[in-house]
């Protein structure tokens, strides 16, 4: 065989932070706004480890006025200065300078940490075009200063100090970073769940972009914070909460509480550290509850015979937050979002189960409640199920006698090509048909604005026409009887004019998605079809243009021709011809996928945008009216 040589000479070896430098994916996730905010969570989660070790009872947050730049102060007892004897660097070169470098990595100075992998704070040091740090050690003011991840000479010893504590200061490389601007909100949010999560330690917000200053200080800890979380996600709570706390090798605090959503919301957290893909420790939660409530069933017989009761049934609207403390937490990347260590799995089990059974018998009205809860959410779902089961047997029967009358469906009987589009509008339906593929797109035509799945029940969401079709056709069911194996297409295109009332049509639908048929948008298959706004002719040239922007960036470069420019009103303005060029023709089109990459900032969004309290509504639609477009009108 021929080709290049491949040598000793062809291997690169990077040195110091140079591997985070060439890939920061690795270390913090991406260099979008997640990765950006995460260099800012590696300095708190390590002074935060100072206070969880009783070293440190206050952490200040300042975002300076560039909103590019933010130091994290605490006053713990501050990192090493001496020189190690073995690496003849200062101590807080190589913790800053070094990759697995740290105190963690055995047990005498922090009993619980949230940073172990020991790259915290060089992960930070590698991707910030500029860091300072300021340690008060042992009555002296130290300072050292580092640049893309090397230092800038030695540890200084600038002066006396009284007290101690570490301040670090970094500006993020725009070199790394497309967008290097804090979300002061987001942080904000993150020091107030800290403060609940560590009683006693006081965390301050220094925003000098708005100039204002916010302390956080909760001594009920998670107790207080759950009535916040319901209180905001618009719920109302079924009797008072269930609290529980054990400390040993693992500790363990609960809190949790039924509520009337049909949703299950679990906030959990190990050594501080929020795990929002779950993990071990929320199996054991969720295992721990079903035995408790299924135990306290059986002993007062309170559910019907012949009622099968689900684990699911009687998770249903719980608010959950689960707050553990680890020697050594075994995390899933270095982004630690979902906690591995199998071994805290029977004992949080263990401690549900026994803590929340004593509690439901010593409280028979409150248990009561629950119970009554949990057996329509078993009879509800009995009833969906049976629903789904009658349209798959009567499909069985007859291929397509039970998909709605106005589905276009496509000839394929292969999910893995098909793609329905669900197209505003009858007028527009009719051009997609025209305009589409008709081998694996389908189309189906909705009328006006579907209801609003946000203020509605699953019952309520399947009795109405428009979302019952969408079921009907998807063929998967929905709610909890969602089972993409029946999925009749694996690409669900939201197709809306390119205006206001299409984005408002756009939106109700993610919602019912995101409510109702969530396993859809956790496995990739919504997307939201970009069909263009404008149509720009130059001489022979014809660009689409999908907002006013685009059309602005092509008018800008018209080099004296005289531009034609058409805006299309609608999907139904468009010829086929143009529709499929524009929207509907893999090779051309562009789709949008739907993911979620927060969970708690989209349930956020979801009940400020469609939820029953106008409050937020509107103070979210003010708070952007001054940079809002022009209307369509």
């Amino acid at each position: 065989m021929g080709g290049k040589k491949y040598t000793a000479k062809d291997i690169t070896v990077l040195e110091g932070l140079e591997p985070v430098r060439k890939r920061p994916g690795m270390y913090i996730g991406g260099v979008d706004k997640s990765g950006l905010h995460h260099l800012v969570w590696e300095l708190l989660d390590n002074s935060v480890d100072e206070a969880m070790n009783g070293h440190c009872d206050k952490i200040t947050v300042r975002l300076h006025r560039d909103g590019k730049t933010l130091t994290v102060s605490d006053n713990g007892r501050g990192i090493p200065v001496d020189k190690h004897p073995k690496h003849k660097k200062s101590a807080l070169e190589l913790i800053l300078t070094t990759l697995h470098a740290g105190g963690k990595f055995e047990n005498r100075n922090y009993y619980h940490a949230g940073g172990l992998h020991g790259v915290g704070a060089s992960v930070v040091t590698a991707l910030s075009s500029s860091m300072t740090a300021n340690v008060k050690r042992n009555g002296a003011h130290w300072e050292q200063s580092f640049a893309r991840g090397v230092a800038k000479g030695t540890v200084k010893k600038t002066g006396p100090a009284r007290g101690s504590g570490t301040s670090i200061t970094f500006t993020p490389d725009p070199q790394i970073f497309p967008k290097t601007e804090f979300d002061a909100k987001l942080i904000r949010e993150r020091l107030e769940s800290r403060s609940y999560l560590h009683r006693g330690l006081t965390l301050v917000f220094q925003n000098d972009t708005d100039k204002t200053s916010e302390e956080f200080h909760h001594d009920q800890g998670i107790r207080e914070w759950i009535d916040k979380v319901v209180k905001e996600r618009g719920d109302t709570a079924i009797g008072e909460p269930f609290s529980a706390d054990r400390k040993d090798d693992t500790d363990v605090e609960l809190t949790l509480v039924w509520t009337e959503s049909t949703d299950e919301t679990v906030l959990s957290f190990v050594n501080g550290i929020p795990t929002r893909s779950g993990g071990t420790h929320e199996n054991g939660l969720r295992s721990g509850i079903a035995k408790a409530v299924r135990n306290y069933l059986s002993v007062k017989n309170a559910a019907p015979k012949g009622l099968n009761i689900t684990a699911d049934d009687i998770r249903e609207g719980i608010v959950a937050i689960l707050s553990i403390y680890v020697q050594e937490p075994q995390f899933q990347g270095q982004t630690k979002d979902r906690l591995n260590n199998p071994e805290v799995t029977t004992p949080i089990d263990n401690f549900v189960r026994t803590g929340l059974e004593n509690y439901l018998l010593q409280n028979q009205t409150q248990a009561a409640a629950i119970a009554e809860r949990v057996v329509l959410a078993a009879r509800a779902r009995s009833a969906s199920r049976a629903a789904a089961q009658s349209v798959q047997r009567k499909t069985a029967i007859s291929h397509r006698l039970n998909l709605p009358g106005k589905l276009a469906d496509c000839s394929s009987t292969n999910p893995q090509i098909s793609e329905l589009f669900l197209v505003e509008g009858d007028s527009a339906g009719g051009s997609a048909k025209q305009a589409r593929d008709r081998h694996f797109q389908a189309i189906l035509p909705l009328r006006g604005k579907v209801l609003n799945a946000e203020q509605a029940s699953l019952s309520k969401v399947m009795a109405n026409r428009e979302l019952g079709d969408i079921i009907s056709a998807l063929g998967c069911g929905a709610g909890k009887n969602c089972d993409l194996s029946k999925l009749r297409y694996h690409k669900v295109c939201l197709l809306m004019d390119a205006d206001s009332d299409g984005h408002h049509i756009c939106t109700l639908l993610l919602t019912f998605f995101y409510r109702h048929m969530r396993p859809l948008i956790d496995s990739g298959h919504v997307f939201i079809a970009q069909p263009p706004l404008y149509k720009i002719e130059l001489g022979k040239e014809v660009h689409w243009a999908l907002d006013e922007g685009e059309r602005d960036k092509v008018l800008a470069k018209a080099n004296g021709k005289q531009p034609v420019v058409q805006r299309f009103k609608g999907l139904g303005e468009m010829n086929p011809p143009t529709l499929k060029e524009t929207t509907l023709d893999p090779e051309r089109r562009h789709l949008l996928r739907v993911a979620i990459n927060d969970q708690n900032d989209t349930d956020e969004t979801m009940k400020t945008l469609m939820g029953r309290d106008v409050e937020p509504r509107f103070r979210f639609i003010m708070e952007r009216a001054a940079t809002a477009e022009e209307l369509d009108i």
